[in-house]
């Protein structure tokens, strides 16, 4: 449900979460061109600190599209911009839920700041924020 510039409240938060499977993977190498072998070569990475392969921060990172394009605030909105720091790597098969929390409301050019974290099993693996213009219940 879309949430107009004029209902928003600091605090106001909603969710996306997915389960990345081997499929999400490929197809976004595939997409992307990012095939390093951290991320498709599971030789390679069982070498490495991480065990086993790991997902492309940037697919992590994705999820906030998810929510903030369709849940908060939901369709209509423009993402402007995003700030990441990625915290910890997300394993294929693992759950991850992007959540987007109304943290400044900018009235004068229709805009809000999210706070923007990406959980797996309540820990934060990538935390940031973004600036988003939000379009205005028409009457």
């Amino acid at each position: 449900m879309a949430r107009y510039f004029n209902e928003l409240a600091v605090g106001d938060f909603d969710e996306y979460r997915k389960t990345v499977t081997e499929t999400d993977v490929v197809l976004f190498a595939g997409l992307t061109g990012d095939n390093n072998p951290m991320h498709i070569d599971e030789e390679f990475a069982s070498q490495t600190r991480f065990g086993s392969r790991i997902i492309h921060g940037m697919l992590t990172a994705s999820f906030l599209s998810s929510v903030i394009g369709m849940k908060m605030p939901g369709p209509g909105c423009i993402y402007m911009g995003q700030n990441i720091k990625f915290l910890k790597p997300v394993h294929i098969g693992e759950t991850v839920t992007a959540r987007a929390t109304v943290i400044e409301i900018y009235p004068e050019k229709q805009r809000i700041k999210l706070l923007t974290e990406c959980l797996v099993r309540g820990v934060v693996v990538l935390t940031g924020d973004a600036l988003v213009w939000v379009p205005n219940k028409e009457s």
